[in-house]
């Protein structure tokens, strides 16, 4: 037992051990130590912490069944991020990465506060907070993002790249009646107090490695993966880049002029955007890629035949995220070099 008020934990097949406090999830308790488990909502409905118990007593919080089926918690099966130890425990991590393990950092809280918003498109917008201390991340992580005046909290990527610095910027996507971001179109202040609690996520981008890199997004899925691009710049890593970005509409495209900065600079880069909804009326009529941006991604895989190496990184809605996956295994990508991150709705 770890002491009067908390219990062991420790992680098969990797060998770790912490303790976790009475009434502190597993998955909270791998944060605040600074051990990486594989993550995803926090919220038990994205299943990317799913684990198996092996020895002890637990509790499992409320999760939806999308996550963990009756049958899988018939046979042991656990979600890290809803379990409450009632004694030392032992778990088997059925996902893990010995890459990401070796990279944790510790969770904290950083207070600031807003810069700015500026609007990209009609409905996404790019806010700009300052915190008083550097916040060290992984490009492609988030963090929870507290307003205390406002008494709301959501999870947001980081847009720009881990320079070390106070300042960071998030790509959100306003959505009818979101209680963060109804408050992006003129109710937040510049001044106005922050919290960033993190940071959190397995999507970041992976160091030195010289295959192919497949960027997919959508909507403020843009957020992650351009911190990942900027940081691969920043790293003057010399890899083959294809980035896939959906929308709607040509309107709802931004930051154009800086890919095309991207495509002159970059010796093996392209941005690819896809409409689903292309306007035949349009005065400049669309000359890109259409249709969503999962078929996109199939036909552009199938025609580069990049071969081995592809690391693959999909950011955006569970229903894009779920048609890319299978995509990306048929084009040959191996499992553990797919990383990807649901952007699921709070509860």
């Amino acid at each position: 037992m770890a002491d009067a008020t908390g219990f062991t934990v420790r992680f098969e097949p990797v060998g770790v051990e912490m303790d976790v406090h009475e009434g502190e999830t597993v998955l909270d308790a791998a944060f605040r130590q600074g051990i990486s488990v594989m993550h995803g909502c926090k919220e038990g409905q994205c299943a990317s912490c799913k684990s198996r118990l092996v020895e002890g007593d637990i509790e499992l919080l409320k999760y939806s069944t999308f996550a963990l089926s009756d049958a899988e918690r018939e046979t042991d099966h656990i979600l890290l991020c809803r379990t409450l130890a009632f004694s030392d425990i032992t778990v088997e991590l059925l996902n893990y990465d010995e890459d990401l393990m070796s990279r944790s950092i510790a969770v904290k809280e950083f207070p600031g506060c807003v810069v700015s918003v500026t609007s990209l498109t009609h409905d996404i917008r790019l806010l700009t907070v300052e915190l008083e201390t550097p916040l060290r991340f992984w490009a492609g992580q988030y963090v929870d993002l507290a307003l205390p005046g406002h008494g709301v909290t959501r999870a947001y990527s980081m847009a720009n790249p881990p320079t070390g610095g106070t300042t960071l910027e998030f790509i959100i996507k306003l959505y009818s009646g979101g209680a963060f971001s109804a408050l992006l179109d003129g109710r937040l202040a510049a001044g106005d107090a922050v919290v960033a609690k993190g940071p959190y996520g397995t999507c970041f981008r992976r160091e030195g490695r010289t295959g192919p890199m497949v960027l997919i997004g959508g909507g403020s899925g843009m957020s992650p993966l351009w911190s990942i691009l900027r940081d691969h710049v920043a790293g003057r890593e010399q890899r083959p880049v294809r980035f896939f970005y959906g929308a709607r509409t040509r309107n709802d495209l931004f930051f154009l002029d800086e890919f095309r900065k991207m495509t002159a600079a970059l010796p093996d880069f392209e941005f690819i955007p896809a409409l689903s909804h292309a306007d035949p009326a349009d005065p400049e009529p669309w000359d890109g890629e259409t249709g969503f941006i999962h078929e996109v991604v199939r036909r552009r895989l199938a025609a580069e035949q990049f071969g081995d190496g592809i690391d693959a990184y999909s950011c955006g809605p569970p229903p894009m995220i779920d048609a890319v996956l299978p995509v990306l295994q048929m084009a040959g990508v191996e499992p553990e070099h797919i990383y990807f991150d649901k952007f699921t709705t709070a509860i």
